[in-house]
């Protein structure tokens, strides 16, 4: 994949996303996005990946790791994250 930004990605899947939605697209263009939408989510799953690893490095004190566990600004966020 091109290099491109988690928010590109992500919008791009959105947008994806839509057009499958709206159901007007035919089959061939539809298996085309499908694959597409696959593509940009398993890139968007590396980059989290990526950086919930940064993120506990960043916590690590005197060797040990200090779970933290996130919560988003609405309590229903929490589902989003298990």
């Amino acid at each position: 994949m091109a290099k491109k930004s988690f928010e590109a990605a992500l919008a791009r899947l959105e947008q994806i996303t839509e057009e499958l939605a709206g159901g007007d697209e035919s089959l061939e263009n539809s298996l085309k996005k499908f694959d597409e939408g696959i593509k940009l989510a398993g890139f968007c799953h590396e980059q989290l990946s990526e950086a919930r690893a940064k993120i506990e490095i960043l916590l690590e004190k005197d060797g040990k790791l200090e779970a933290i566990p996130f919560e988003g600004p609405e309590s229903g966020d929490k589902e989003l994250f298990k």
